[in-house]
C-alpha cells in the first residue's frame, strides 16, 4: 500500500486535529466533508480573490491545473526559463505535495506569498506558510522571505485605498519550520493507522469549527459547554480543571446570575421568570405601539457597492411587523433586486413603514448596528436614519435577564428560545432556516440571478424567512407579556 499522501490542506488539518485528518484520509466522501452554501460561497469568493491578486505579479507564469508530476514539471520549466513570478508553482518532497500562490524572484532568491481573503494575517496561517516554504526549499528553492497577502481592511469601493495589504511572517515562519519534518512524520504514521483517540478540546474550534465535530461532542444538556457564556475558550478551562458537566461545577463556584438560573431550570425541569419581568417590559415599551424590524444583509470579500470595504455587511433586506391594535398587527417587506445598490432605497422604504411608532423591536443590537452604517453611506437620509436608531429596543436582554427554559441549552438566539416559549412556532417548516444562508442566496440573487433556476420561488423563500424572524419577536413578546401578567 502506498504512503499516504499529504498536502498543506491536509498538513493544516493534521495540525488542527489528527482525528480531523483520519476522516479527511479515510472517509473523503463524508458528508460533513461535503461544504455547504455557506462554505461553498466562502470557496468561491476565495477563489475571486486569488484570481484578483494574481493581477498584481505582471509577467507572471501560472501553472495549469493537471496531474501533480505535470505541474512539478511545468513549474521546472517556468524556474529554468526566469519567470519573474509562478503562480501556483508545485513542488513535492517527503510525500508532502503543495502549489504555492505566488512564488516571486526577489534578487538571488526568491519571495513565497500566500493569499488569503481575510482581513488579516492569522497565526493559523504559520503551519499552512511553513510547510510550502519548507517543501521549496526541499528542491533547492531559496525562499528567503514568505508573506501572508490579505484584504485590506482601508480599502473601499470602488478605488479608494489598496485592496490587498502584506503582511511579512517570515519570523514566524522561520520559528515553527524545524517542526515540520516531525510533524510530517507523525501525520503520516497517524493516517496509515487506526484512527487515533483525541480527546475533545479548544481544537474542536480552532482554527474553525471541525466539520465532525457532532461525532465527538455530546448532545448533553449538562454538559460544561452549555453552561451559559462559556465557550470554547471556557469549556477548555473547565475540562483542565476536570469538570465535564454542570453537575461537577465545585460548591460556590461564581457564576452570572444566568447561569444560575440556568442551573436552577436545570434541576427543577421548569422555566423560571423572574419578578422583575414586568417592570422590564414597562421601562423598555411602556404604553407605546410597537413595531419588529430584522434585517438580512451580504458581505462579500471583494465589495461591489460604494464606500463598502472588504466583508463590511450591506443591508438588502427588511422585514416589518406593526401592531394594530388587539391581537392584529401589519407586516411590509423589501427585498433589492439586481447588482445596483439597494441602501438608499431600501433607507426610504423602511424609514416611511417605521415612521407611525415610538418603539422597534430587534433581536440583538445587529439592526442598531446597520442603520448606523446607512447613515453613513446615505447622507441624505442620515438624520431620519438615526431618529429611527433611537426608537430601537433590543428583546434580547429582556429574555435574558428575567427568563430560562430549559430548552434554551444555554442559548438566547432567537431560534434556541422561540419554540420552547412558543411551541407551536419554529423555522422548520421554511426552505431557508439560517440567516448566513440566507445571505449566500440574496448574493446568488442579487448578482448572478441568471445561474438561479427559480429566482421567484427563491425571493419567496427568502421573504419567508426573514418574515418568520419579525413574527417570532411578535410572538415572543405576546409571550412574556402573557408570563409577566
Amino acid at each position: 500500500m502506498a504512503d499516504p499522501r499529504l498536502t498543506k490542506s491536509r498538513f493544516v488539518a493534521g495540525w488542527q486535529c489528527q482525528k480531523l485528518l483520519w476522516w479527511t484520509e479515510h472517509e473523503p466522501d463524508a458528508t460533513e466533508l461535503v461544504p455547504d452554501k455557506v462554505l461553498q460561497d466562502r470557496f468561491d469568493q476565495g477563489r475571486h480573490v486569488t484570481e484578483l491578486a494574481r493581477l498584481t505579479f505582471p509577467g507572471a507564469t501560472l501553472i495549469p491545473p493537471g496531474t501533480d508530476s505535470a505541474r512539478i514539471e511545468a513549474t521546472k520549466l517556468a524556474l529554468d526559463f526566469g519567470a519573474p513570478a509562478i503562480l501556483e508553482a508545485a513542488f513535492a518532497a517527503d510525500g508532502v505535495f503543495v502549489a504555492i500562490d505566488a512564488l516571486a524572484r526577489e534578487g538571488d532568491g526568491f519571495a513565497l506569498v500566500e493569499v488569503k481573503s481575510a482581513t488579516s494575517a492569522k497565526d493559523e496561517h504559520v503551519p499552512d506558510v511553513a510547510v510550502q516554504a519548507w517543501v521549496a526549499r526541499q528542491n533547492g528553492i531559496n525562499v528567503r522571505r514568505t508573506e501572508v497577502m490579505h484584504l485590506n481592511t482601508d480599502f473601499r469601493h470602488p478605488d479608494t485605498g489598496n485592496l490587498f495589504a502584506h503582511t511579512d511572517v517570515t519570523a514566524q515562519v522561520e520559528e515553527f519550520l524545524p517542526r515540520v519534518p516531525p510533524l510530517i512524520a507523525e501525520f503520516k504514521a497517524s493516517m496509515a493507522g487506526p484512527i487515533p483517540e483525541i480527546a475533545i478540546g479548544l481544537h474542536c474550534h480552532e482554527p474553525r469549527t471541525c466539520p465532525f465535530y457532532d461525532r465527538c461532542w455530546p448532545d448533553d444538556p449538562w454538559h460544561i459547554s452549555m453552561l451559559y457564556r462559556t465557550g470554547p475558550k471556557g469549556t477548555d478551562t473547565y475540562f483542565r480543571q476536570g469538570v465535564h458537566s454542570i453537575r461537577d461545577l465545585p460548591p460556590g463556584q461564581k457564576l452570572p446570575a444566568i447561569a444560575r438560573r440556568q442551573i436552577k431550570a436545570l434541576e427543577t425541569g421548569k422555566m423560571i421568570v423572574e419578578p422583575t419581568l414586568k417592570a422590564a417590559l414597562r421601562d423598555a415599551m411602556g404604553d407605546a405601539r410597537v413595531g419588529f424590524l430584522d434585517f438580512e444583509t451580504v458581505n462579500r470579500a471583494v465589495p461591489v457597492w460604494n464606500a463598502l470595504g472588504p466583508w463590511r455587511a450591506a443591508v438588502v433586506q427588511f422585514s416589518y411587523h406593526e401592531e394594530a391594535g388587539g391581537n392584529k398587527h401589519t407586516h411590509l417587506a423589501y427585498l433589492a433586486e439586481g447588482p445596483h445598490d439597494p441602501q438608499a432605497e431600501l433607507s426610504e422604504r423602511m424609514l416611511e413603514a417605521t415612521k407611525g411608532v415610538e418603539k422597534i423591536l430587534m433581536y440583538t443590537p445587529y439592526e442598531h448596528t446597520q442603520i448606523k452604517q446607512l447613515a453613513e453611506r446615505v447622507p441624505s437620509m442620515a438624520s431620519d436614519l438615526k431618529a429611527l436608531a433611537a426608537k430601537l429596543v433590543d428583546m434580547a436582554p429582556l429574555l435574558r435577564e428575567h427568563v430560562y427554559h430549559p430548552g434554551f441549552n444555554g442559548s438566547f438566539s432567537i431560534k434556541d428560545v422561540l419554540n420552547p416559549l412558543v411551541p407551536d412556532l419554529s423555522y422548520n417548516d421554511l426552505a431557508i432556516v439560517d440567516g448566513m444562508v440566507a445571505s449566500v442566496e440574496i448574493a446568488r440573487l442579487l448578482f448572478v440571478a441568471h445561474k438561479v433556476k427559480d429566482r421567484d420561488q427563491l425571493r419567496n423563500d427568502l421573504l419567508d424567512y426573514c418574515e418568520r424572524d419579525t413574527w417570532a419577536m411578535v410572538r415572543l413578546l405576546g409571550r412574556l407579556r402573557e408570563i409577566a401578567a
